[in-house]
């Protein structure tokens, strides 16, 4: 009989694959029972997917409401239906000969507390229906707008039309949107083409197993030795 595991499971996530599958998999790979993640990330993006195991379910909610760290990529000049690179292009303009001060003021205009809306593309429901399936409809509906949190940002990299960036933001927090709106604000539109998360709370990508090994691990004790423990990640958490 296959041991059910209790832990947390620090995943870098490729991309191309759902965070449903990523859960799916353990499952059958390992012969796990309960599985959950902390926290989904779109298909395209990459990087720390957070993994519970047996009694670890427990703490997932406490786990989910960390704050988050994300690089990403802004690509300026395209609008998509999805505000990711993953969307139809819906609209195209001429990028301008953007500065450095310009795109930091579009930025700033987006840090501390503010009202972002939420894409249809996303897993929140309206009367139990996610509004991405409303959306495969053609289907558009009003969304109240959340109050989300950028503690700080910072720009890696410009070069139109695209400019890189590293942002510590609250849990609900889209990234697309993000992306959307600063396209917006620079008056050229914009969309997500990229986007990695490094941190949730105290846990960091750089801990996490590489989606190769994992792929290609057999035997319950590979799980078993790259579990963070219930006592550990109470540790870490407060750490």
């Amino acid at each position: 009989m296959i041991p059910q595991l209790d832990g947390l499971l620090l995943v870098d996530k490729p991309p191309g694959r759902t965070s449903h599958d990523i859960v799916d998999f353990v499952r059958r790979r390992f012969g796990q029972r309960k599985v959950g993640h902390c926290g989904t990330l779109d298909p395209i993006a990459t990087g720390l997917l957070m993994l519970v195991v047996g009694r670890a379910t427990r703490v997932q909610d406490l786990l989910m409401a960390e704050d988050k760290e994300y690089e990403g990529t802004l690509k300026l000049g395209e609008t998509t239906d999805t505000q990711d690179a993953a969307g139809k292009v819906l609209e195209t303009k001429p990028v301008p000969a953007l500065d450095q001060g310009q795109i930091e003021a579009a930025f700033q205009k987006f840090t501390g507390e503010f009202d972002q809306v939420p894409p249809m593309v996303s897993a929140i429901k309206k009367d139990g229906v996610p509004l991405y399936k409303l959306a495969r409809e053609g289907k558009i509906i009003d969304r109240p707008p959340r109050r989300v949190r950028i503690d700080k940002y910072e720009i890696l990299e410009i070069s139109l039309p695209i400019v890189r960036f590293r942002i510590h933001c609250t849990k609900g927090f889209y990234v697309r949107t993000y992306c959307h709106d600063l396209g917006a604000l620079l008056g050229c539109g914009g969309h997500m083409s990229a986007l990695t998360r490094t941190r949730s709370g105290n846990f960091e990508l750089s801990k996490a197993v590489r989606w190769a090994d994992l792929e290609s691990a057999e035997g319950v004790d590979y799980l078993a030795r790259h579990l963070i423990s219930l006592p550990e990640i109470s540790r870490i958490r407060r750490s």
